[in-house]
């Protein structure tokens, strides 16, 4: 005979046992039809056995005082775990009528019970075997398969209301011990198969019913989280939209300031126009009143033509007349001198108004140019994503296939299940073994459609959320596409502007050209006063011929006196004639230095 491992049997016992604990718990607790206190033996029974459950295989830590062999150390372990089990392990902690390790580990167990939450505490537990071999041997009941086996039972336990107060129960000197008289077989017991299929399926609804709750708090909390995302990604468009209109705000200012610019600008030289258009009135209004007074020396000459003594005084008071003229003229050119230089100076400032606007247009165009780039970066983004999506969605239909297997293999195996069931009715004893291997591969199972069901979901929350990144890249690609048309609309207003600065330009510059000219003019009449200066006009006696055609004077060659140069022509040869707006006929211009003539007496002509 083959000898059997003793720590195999151990296991073996046990798991029997905790099936028997747990069956015998549900069954008591379903006709007993109420919550369960800590005083219920059935329930004090099942925490006995887990108790030893948790104690097969644990390997014996050495303290400083003595040698410790306890649970607390893996069950204070699953609040690294499972995040929700810290909320026990610090109320364990905070009990003040706890001092040893053992009453917190029932204390852990009890309040487990409680929320219904022990089979998730210990399943957390056994994944993690790496972690477990440091309290427990090898060959340990949590180590092997019996461990998960027994995590499954204690699936059952949610459908039990317990309320145990463990607050003022000894927990530290209770002595674990089994009561195998419970579980001994009766004739009532045999009796009621009836009740005990009416329990089952009492107990199937509420593992139905919890474990949909369970799934519609992981859609919740699920939902949640998207809907924060969703809140996160709101706030980032509203701060960039935020950031886009600041963009636009400032754009428009400087647009805003150019014009104010250029409308100054345009002031400035309409104001410099002004003052020249009152220069030069001023200007001509001097004329009409000097030439007012050469009229009136005219008529005071013509009176005093007889006497030869008073024409030396009416020289020299002419003489005076020029002197007041030069001084005039060289205001005038002054004055001429500083339009010039102030026109210079705003047409410097208007270049360098200019050159700022270039520099301007250069930024944006820049600016464009890194928004196409950004823009080209997108649509790459949005191709790949594109592709992600397709790779997701073939991924998913391969899901859809394995879970259609799996759901196949469920049925298949629930199918075997029932067959197993009726014949275990007839043979107990002998397929006992074959059933717990069929349970072990439903249960398998189970897990394995909840992961796939799980990664279905994932990947469906990552579908969902590929498309929004595609949805919210489209709506940035929308708002570059019109800042591009503000862009446009900006250059174009540029060049209008660019336009209208070009024509102020050559509006200045012809200005600029006739006041060169103005001032050539002016330099030629300085000199030729300046080349006159010690010439003296002939007097009519001496004047008898015309200087240029050389004929004597009569009524109809009539003297005509240059007041500038001195020279004397007849009427004949002083044909250039100017027109004046003060009178109405033109006046007759000397051919050598332009000056106006005046008609003279002469001796033949009375």
């Amino acid at each position: 005979l083959a000898v059997k491992d003793p720590t195999a049997v151990e296991r073996a016992n046990l798991l029997n046992m905790a099936k028997l604990s747990i069956k015998g718990l549900i069954e008591s607790a379903l006709s007993f039809g109420r919550t369960l206190d800590s005083d219920y033996p059935p329930l004090q029974q099942f925490f006995v056995v887990m108790e030893h459950c948790l104690k097969h295989g644990l390997k014996v830590r050495k303290s400083f005082l003595s040698y410790n062999k306890t649970i607390w150390g893996p069950l204070e372990l699953v609040e690294k775990l499972y995040p929700e089990a810290e909320e026990i392990a610090a109320s364990v902690r905070d009990l003040p009528g706890l001092k040893t390790p053992l009453g917190r580990a029932r204390a852990w167990l009890r309040l487990a019970l409680m929320q219904k939450k022990m089979a998730d505490y210990l399943r957390c537990l056994i994944i993690q075997r790496d972690l477990l071999s440091e309290f427990y041997e090898y060959h340990a009941l949590m180590m092997e398969e019996e461990g998960a086996v027994i995590v499954g039972l204690l699936v059952g336990l949610n459908v039990i209301d317990a309320n145990l107060c463990v607050k003022g129960e000894d927990l530290d000197s209770q002595v674990g011990v089994i009561d195998f008289s419970v579980y001994l077989k009766s004739d009532d017991d045999i009796g009621g198969k009836e009740r005990n299929v009416q329990i089952a399926a009492i107990l199937d609804q509420k593992n139905y019913v919890e474990e949909l709750n369970r799934q519609l708090n992981s859609t919740v909390s699920s939902l949640h989280a998207r809907v924060d995302s969703l809140e996160k990604s709101n706030t980032k468009l509203i701060e960039e939209l935020a950031i886009a209109k600041n963009n636009i705000i400032k754009l428009q200012e400087e647009n805003h300031q150019l014009r104010s610019e250029n409308t100054l600008i345009l002031m400035k030289t309409q104001h410099h126009l002004e003052a020249t258009k009152v220069d030069v009135e001023a200007e001509l209004q001097t004329y009409k009143h000097s030439r007012q007074g050469l009229d009136e020396m005219y008529t005071e000459a013509r009176r005093q033509l007889r006497e030869e003594a008073q024409l030396r005084q009416d020289m020299e008071n002419e003489l005076v007349v020029q002197v007041s003229m030069k001084h005039e003229i060289e205001l005038a050119m002054k004055l001429l001198e500083k339009d010039i230089h102030e026109k210079q100076d705003t047409l410097i400032g208007l270049r360098q108004q200019l050159d700022e606007v270039k520099a301007i247009n250069v930024e944006m165009y820049q600016k464009l140019q890194v928004s196409e780039d950004a823009l080209k970066e997108k649509n790459e983004i949005i191709s790949r994503l594109e592709d992600k999506t397709n790779q997701i969605n073939a991924t998913m239909k391969q899901l859809e296939q394995r879970l259609q297997q799996a759901e196949k293999a469920q049925m298949d195996a629930e199918a075997e299940d029932e067959k197993l069931k009726q014949e275990y009715v007839n043979k107990s004893e002998s397929l006992q073994n074959e059933f717990s291997q069929k349970e072990k591969q439903l249960l398998q199972l189970e897990t394995d459609l909840k992961i796939e069901k799980e990664w279905r979901q994932t990947l469906e929350d990552d579908l969902q959320k590929e498309k929004e990144t595609v949805s919210h890249l489209r709506t940035e690609t929308q708002e570059i596409v019109n800042l591009k048309k503000e862009f446009l609309k900006l250059q174009e207003k540029n060049k209008q502007l660019k336009s209208i600065c070009e024509d102020q330009e050559a509006a200045l510059q012809e200005l600029a050209s006739k006041l060169s000219e103005s001032k050539l003019k002016i330099e030629d009449i300085k000199e030729a006063n300046k080349a006159l200066q010690g010439q003296v006009w002939l007097k009519d006696k001496e004047a008898t011929h015309c200087k240029l055609c050389e004929k004597e004077f009569s009524l109809s060659k009539r003297k005509h006196h240059c007041r500038n140069c001195g020279e004397i022509f007849c009427n004949a040869c002083s044909d250039n004639e100017l027109p004046l707006p003060s009178s109405p006929k033109p006046v007759r211009v000397c051919d050598s230095c332009h000056a106006i003539l005046i008609q003279r007496c002469s001796s033949t002509v009375p």
